[in-house]
């Protein structure tokens, strides 16, 4: 730490004022010794044994003078007492450096940091204070971006419920105006506002799942259960709409049984989400595979993967964000609420693990890793 003009003056005025008073106390200590020593015979007495006792050196030399041996130990005393008093004082401006850096930064300068070399005790607080102003900002920041999180949920779940309840209200209204022809125009009306009511139904129904699965208080109800199994019985319940669009499932799971622990009704949405998707949005697949392959001793990869057209690269990275459609718009022309593969995120990373999208033009694939029993967290694996 480099100090200023007025800081160097400071310590050399310490150092100088320091030395003049010790010197002082130093002679007044020799002068009432001399008093006391000149006044008993006594001390005399003693002083002259002492130093015909001590020798010292190869010639066996003689102290002739207490003085001189006071002097000398003063004299290692009084440096040692001005070079404590010079570090009591640098440490001292250290702390004032400190200190108006703390300011600095509590005035509002949340990005600068405390950068100086000081004594390694108080370095360990100037490292605590970077630490905890650090994680203050992250905190900061963190709560910045969830208030607008909120404010963007908002707006788009305005926006959503807003489009169906005008159509809604809109029909109704020719009904109540009784603004038809015939029956066929009053069935029209009334159908077109059931399907707009069904829209708003799944909006709020997928709106409440999301905010229920992204709560911190949200626990698994896990149980034991075959992974094969419940991809066997995933792809019997999607049978018939397979047969309607011509779409084959072709199930594979290494081992058979693949046993896990897990909240199977929470995974159970995950699989049927992505089902659903695949038949809305892969146009012209053919097959739909479902596959699951345990890696490892506590890790199951499941793939749920269709032959359809290919996501764009652009939107892959996209998909998992609330209310992201691939076709651009926010219309409800493929039925869904835009919240579907967010509620999909959510629910995987609390069973520990985590899910993301490969497409290409043979294959797109939604692939989740998944620890096989609950208290385990996956770190995602670079691609």
């Amino acid at each position: 730490m480099k100090l200023t003009g007025r800081e160097k003056s400071e310590l050399w005025v310490e150092g100088v004022v320091t030395v003049i008073l010790l010197l002082l106390l130093n002679f007044a200590v020799v002068v009432m010794i001399n008093q006391m020593i000149s006044a008993s015979r006594e001390w005399q007495s003693a002083i002259w044994t002492i130093k015909t006792t001590i020798t010292f050196g190869p010639n066996s030399a003689h102290l002739w003078s207490w003085q001189y041996l006071f002097v000398g130990v003063m004299a290692i005393a009084d440096i040692i007492v001005v070079y404590w008093r010079l570090i009591r004082r640098y440490r001292q401006m250290q702390m004032r450096h400190v200190i108006g850096e703390l300011h600095y930064i509590a005035d509002g300068h949340l990005n600068h940091r405390i950068r100086l070399e000081v004594n390694p005790d108080l370095q360990r607080v100037v490292t605590s204070i970077n630490a905890l102003v650090d994680s203050a900002v992250a905190s900061m920041e963190e709560e910045r971006k969830i208030e607008a999180s909120k404010d963007e949920l908002i707006t788009n779940v305005s926006h959503d419920i807003r489009t169906p309840l005008t159509s809604i209200i809109g029909y109704l209204g020719l009904i109540e105006d009784k603004q038809y022809h015939n029956e066929k125009d009053l069935l029209k009306y009334v159908h077109t506002a059931f399907l707009k009511a069904g829209q708003m139904k799944v909006l709020v129904e997928d709106l409440f799942e999301y905010t229920k699965v992204r709560s911190q208080g949200t626990k698994l109800n896990t149980t034991t259960f075959d992974m094969a199994a419940m991809l066997e019985q995933l792809s019997a319940s999607f049978e018939l709409d397979a047969g309607k669009q011509g779409v084959e499932f072709e199930v594979k799971a290494e081992p058979t049984p693949l046993m896990m622990t897990a909240d199977a009704e929470k995974l159970s949405r995950v699989f049927n989400n992505l089902v659903i998707n695949a038949f809305k949005y892969g146009k012209g697949a053919k097959h739909i595979y479902l596959d699951a392959k345990q890696t490892g001793a506590d890790e199951v990869v499941i793939r749920i993967s269709n032959d359809g057209e290919p996501i764009p690269n652009e939107s892959l990275s996209l998909l998992f964000e609330r209310f992201y459609r691939v076709e651009g718009s926010r219309s409800k022309a493929t039925g869904g609420s835009g919240l579907g593969l967010a509620i999909a995120q959510s629910i995987v990373a609390l069973h520990g693990g985590y899910i993301y999208a490969e497409s290409s033009a043979a294959l797109t694939s939604f692939v989740m890793q998944l620890p096989l029993k609950p208290g385990v967290k996956l770190q995602k694996k670079s691609k």
